[in-house]
């Protein structure tokens, strides 16, 4: 199906360092390379943590990545292996070899500070990687953006909500912001002070999947604990 087009607003930004353009872009000849080193950028950038990074085998069981390269997954892991080679070359990435289960993988990441100090430590046998429950999620999977999830449960827009929404979005990840819309609604608090609550709470004390699911038995309590981040 052909792409229809970026919408209006409320398209999620995907933050590339502006050295990559001054120092980096030019210099990449090879396609895959570029498709690859945008691709970790992007995934990086959903992830949270002090520490992003991505595993050779993340990029192997993505099949669409996979299919983007080579019909053959065999070809398509070499392929990928040489533009990966390619991006660390140039500077964007750093990649460092680990075992895990007595199976060799890579560890990926950005050529940071932190990306730095990471592949140091791997390399001295410093850093152990630890399974990422969390990280199997549906990457391709959009969600409504906040300006939709806005007029659909709230009202209409007017343009200095607009602009409040245009900075939550920056602020807040695209699955928390959905995830306030739907316990305001439960709660039938349909209003953006009440969602910026929550988002505020989840920001600052963290987010508790477990008691928020128990706020959902319990509204006059979720009412009360959000009241008091409202203030």
């Amino acid at each position: 199906m052909t792409f229809q087009g970026f919408p209006e607003e409320g398209t999620t930004q995907i933050r590339i360092p502006e050295q990559f353009f001054r120092h980096i872009l030019l210099d990449i000849s090879n396609l895959n390379e570029l498709k690859l080193t945008l691709y970790i950028f992007w995934r990086l950038e959903g992830m949270e943590g002090p520490f992003r990074y991505l595993r050779f085998s993340d990029l192997m069981n993505d099949s669409r990545l996979v299919e983007s390269i080579a019909r053959d997954a065999e070809k398509a892991r070499s392929a990928m292996e040489t533009a990966l080679n390619r991006a660390v070359k140039h500077g964007a990435i750093l990649q460092a070899e680990i075992i895990k289960n007595k199976e060799k993988d890579k560890i990926i990441c950005l050529n940071s500070p932190r990306g730095r100090a990471a592949v140091a430590a791997i390399k001295k046998g410093e850093w152990r990687v630890i399974d990422r429950l969390n990280q199997s999620i549906e990457i391709y999977t959009e969600h409504p953006n906040i300006f939709q999830l806005y007029e659909a449960n709230i009202g209409p827009l007017t343009p200095l909500m607009a602009d409040t929404l245009r900075d939550a979005e920056k602020t807040y990840q695209a699955d928390w912001i959905e995830d306030a819309f739907r316990i305001a609604v439960e709660h039938n608090k349909r209003n953006w002070h009440y969602i910026e609550a929550i988002l505020r709470r989840w920001q600052d004390g963290g987010r508790n999947d477990r008691k928020d699911q128990q706020d959902r038995y319990n509204p006059e309590e979720a009412r009360r604990k959000y009241r008091e981040w409202e203030k």
